[in-house]
């Protein structure tokens, strides 16, 4: 019996390592409102330490309205999201697929779903080492009918990092751009060739799709890695993220145009926003690109929480679209994508950009970028949309990756935070 439960659990490590997939994707269409955070905090990006108690909270919608035999498990990637060759034996401890058995129906919504929630990871079955992972969520425990993934991160903290902020050097982005410089020390690592053996990766508000990475050291010796050079992790600012509240569809805020209350829907037209490019800089609270699914009602968000039909526009300067650019809604609510469902079509009778989502009761912030059409790699830039500051709050994240000279994967061995605002 062992060995046929070995064998099992081969076959499917040898099925996940052999299927790609994008990380925080959505596969099936009747999949709403996937979050994976840690536990008790919508807004804290999903990172485990190695060894620890944490757990996150996966919660997702299925709009199909019925019960589904949803699995998850792990996949173990490098610093670049491309999966690792280890067997499953080598990062996961305990059994390789769990079923997420807590479910329940929706109630006091037009829209019918069943809520899905678990928490992870069980007890049964464990991330071993640390470095990037995808969580995968499946059906019928067959893995190649993958409902969703999200990346979460697992830590060996085993390096100080010492972050600091400075003002760019070049004077023609010193009021538009943010730089950082960093000083690691890696006194418990076994550092030979610290170009090689180490890796940093840096996120500016938790975002994967604008990381900066693959920066070689300026300056290493000893224990101490130093990367201070003037065109190194320079990030454009932005402005503060724009924001609505769907906290309640009855009691409209004041980003709602109106709303179309039908028998068994709800359609919500935002104000449309305007170009903030040659606006200047002005301080607000914001998420810094994040939602978190909640009601100004006496209910339960999660599973009694409605959905809506969301028009989003965005009006351009003098009413015209942009040449040779394509416009899209981006944040954490799109999973910072750029495809079909992100992109915003220009409406010639009304002179600007529209889009439509699908969204839970919850609050939201967005923004909108402009990707050149000739650009594959659809690199997103907020210039000419929200603009550049110098002086916009964001939180960056600096994560450290290691590999042994005889290692077959990318260790996450540190992970500093830095908020320009705080300096913390």
């Amino acid at each position: 019996m062992p060995t046929k439960r070995f064998l099992f659990f081969g076959l499917i490590m040898i099925s996940l390592t052999g299927f790609s997939q994008t990380p925080d994707s959505i596969y099936l269409t009747s999949i709403k409102t996937p979050q994976l955070f840690l536990r008790g905090n919508q807004l804290a990006y999903p990172i485990l330490p190695l060894n620890g108690n944490e757990q996150l909270q996966l919660s997702f919608d299925d709009i199909d309205a019925d019960v589904k035999n949803y699995y998850y498990t792990y996949q173990l990637c490098n610093a670049d999201w491309t999966a690792t060759q280890l067997s499953g034996f080598d990062f996961i401890k305990g059994f390789s697929q769990v079923n997420i058995s807590n479910y329940r129906l929706s109630s006091d919504a037009l829209v019918r779903y069943t809520h899905y929630t678990a928490m992870i990871p069980d007890q049964n079955c464990i991330p071993s080492r640390s470095g990037n992972y995808i969580l995968k969520v499946f059906l019928d425990g067959d893995t190649s009918k993958v409902a969703l993934t999200r990346r979460f991160l697992v830590v060996d903290n085993r390096v100080n990092v010492s972050p600091q902020l400075l003002q760019p050097y070049n004077p023609l982005i010193s009021r538009s751009h943010q730089k950082l410089q960093l000083n690691i020390n890696t006194r418990e690592l076994n550092i030979m060739d610290p170009a090689q053996q180490i890796k940093v990766w840096i996120l500016q508000n938790d975002r994967w799709d604008n990381a900066i990475h693959d920066i070689p050291p300026t300056f290493y010796s000893g224990n101490t890695v130093q990367y201070n050079r003037d065109e190194d992790f320079v990030f454009p600012g932005g402005t503060e993220w724009r924001w609505l509240d769907l906290r309640s569809f009855r009691y409209q805020s004041d980003r709602i145009q109106r709303a179309d209350y039908l028998k068994e829907s709800t359609t919500i037209y935002v104000k449309p926003d305007v170009d903030r490019s040659q606006l200047p800089y002005f301080y607000f609270k914001d998420y810094n690109g994040h939602f978190f699914v909640q009601t100004t009602e006496s209910i339960n968000a999660y599973w009694q929480g409605d959905y809506a039909r969301v028009r989003f526009s965005y009006v351009p300067p003098n009413n015209n679209p942009f040449p040779d650019k394509d416009v899209y809604i981006i944040g954490q609510l799109t999973d910072y994508s750029y495809n079909d469902s992100t992109h915003m079509q220009f409406n010639a009778e009304r002179g600007m950009y529209e889009t439509y989502l699908y969204l839970k009761m919850g609050y939201y912030n967005y923004d909108f970028v402009t990707v050149d059409k000739n650009d594959p790699l659809k690199k997103p830039s907020f210039e000419i949309t929200e603009g550049n500051h110098n002086e916009t709050e964001n939180d960056y994240t600096i994560l450290i990756y290691y590999r042994s000279l005889s290692g077959r994967a990318d260790e996450l061995v540190g992970i500093s935070t830095l908020n320009t605002v705080t300096g913390k």
